[in-house]
């Protein structure tokens, strides 16, 4: 019955992905403010899942995802005007794929003496000075990095955003499959352990460093992953528009909204959180901090786990006692 019901889920997601993909093809729809919403939305479910699989399924808060996300966007930015110059950076998959592993190194390198010495908001303390550090570096950085007017690309082969939107699809497909894939592993029940209580987890042969620490490099290759796209969508990377807490604090936002450790509440955060945000910058361009904050402090009021959780909640106190439970998505 479990399988069963596991197939008609993969062919439901199946056939929502094969509709996202399709929607370019309609007409007119290129040229309207929902395509942009759309792309915007994938970017921030990459990164909103780069957070889950450290906070969500580790229990570890970090605040340098916005770091990661400018590591991404300046790697790719440096390399397409250094060794692809004469052209031949756009959308490479092998650039794209080289500025996450780069700010998976980083994650990696920073993240092993935090995680050895710090939990907690400590280390939520201690990531959040790292992105000061990267923010920093990227100003001071002098013809390097660009200084705080960051680093420019040539515009010239953007000719329609469909390529942004396929491959904003693809990553946070991706990215979503991955936890999918990750909760339901061997090194998905050791996180969740480490998450649940870190000493109990080592004394059951749980290497809690090594497991915190990969956790924290996928996160981070997430991050840079959302960060080389979007950097391929403006063509122009700097401190300012790229290490911006916003890249950190609004993933959080739509992973606790959605359902903080769980495969589709980031997805569903990020859907949500991204249309009030759009909507308030539309209709409301003053006021919209004042509403979207409004609506955070009444869902973590009604709602603190998120809308997955407080649905499986619900359904719960409906269940028979002694019914079987079935976990969140």
């Amino acid at each position: 019955m479990n399988r069963f019901g596991d197939a008609t889920k993969l062919k439901i997601a199946a056939a929502v992905v094969l509709a996202f993909a399709l929607v370019p093809f309609i007409p007119g729809v290129l040229d309207h403010y929902v395509f942009f919403y759309l792309f915007l939305v994938f970017v921030y479910v990459v990164l909103a899942q780069s957070w889950n699989i450290v906070a969500g399924y580790t229990g570890q808060i970090s605040l340098a995802q916005h770091a990661f996300f400018g590591i991404g966007g300046y790697t790719t930015a440096l390399i397409a005007t250094t060794l692809f110059a004469d052209g031949g950076s756009y959308f490479n998959p092998l650039l794209l794929l080289g500025s996450g592993v780069v700010a998976a190194l980083f994650a990696c390198a920073i993240g092993t003496p935090l995680l050895s010495k710090l939990a907690g908001d400590y280390f939520a303390l201690g990531t959040l000075g790292f992105g000061e550090i990267v923010r920093v570096i990227l100003i001071k950085g002098g013809s390097f990095t660009g200084g705080s007017g960051g680093v420019s690309m040539s515009p010239e082969p953007f000719d329609t955003l469909k390529p942004h939107y396929w491959v904003g699809l693809v990553l946070a497909v991706a990215s979503t499959a991955g936890v999918y894939a990750l909760a339901r592993s061997r090194l998905g029940l050791a996180l969740m352990a480490i998450r649940e209580d870190p000493i109990a987890a080592s004394a059951s042969g749980v290497h809690v460093l090594r497991f915190k620490v990969m956790a924290f490099g996928a996160g981070g290759f997430l991050a840079g992953l959302a960060g080389s796209l979007y950097a391929f969508y403006v063509f122009s990377v700097s401190p300012g528009g790229f290490v911006n807490l916003t890249w950190t604090l609004y993933p959080i936002l739509m992973c606790v909204m959605g359902g903080n450790g769980t495969v589709l509440g980031p997805v569903l955060g990020a859907f949500v959180m991204t249309a009030v945000f759009s909507a308030g910058n539309i209709w409301l361009p003053g006021a919209h901090p004042i509403v979207s904050g409004a609506l955070i402090i009444l869902v973590m009021l009604f709602m603190p786990n998120g809308f997955l959780q407080a649905r499986s909640n619900r359904q719960a106190a409906k269940r028979p006692q002694g019914e079987a439970v079935a976990t969140s998505p």
